[in-house]
């Protein structure tokens, strides 16, 4: 293993850490290899996700928002918790709360 990964070129290391991360991280767990995999949401916007939104922007500028730290201690959510530090999924947990 150690061999491949000493000769990749520079600027190849950060695709290689991010692809074995995602194994490490996704490859095992069924929830999250279904995550990833799960097709895109094209539907459009509805006018209460909408405002959900305007609703979520407003309350964040005004400082009302929740750490997402804080929100996985209150979940108790390891995996959750997990997917939030591999940074890739971050988005994806995120958009799914």
């Amino acid at each position: 293993m150690h061999r491949p990964v000493d000769e990749l070129k520079d600027s190849e290391l950060v695709a290689a850490r991010r692809y074995l991360e995602y194994l490490r991280n996704v490859g095992g767990d069924p929830f999250l290899q279904a995550l990833m995999e799960a097709p895109l949401d094209d539907e459009p916007e509805t006018k209460e996700e909408a405002a959900a939104v305007r609703e979520t922007k407003e309350q964040y500028a005004r400082g009302e928002a929740i750490p997402d730290e804080e929100v996985w201690k209150k979940l108790g959510h390891g995996l959750a918790h997990r997917a939030v530090e591999s940074g890739g999924l971050a988005r994806t947990v995120r958009l799914s709360l």
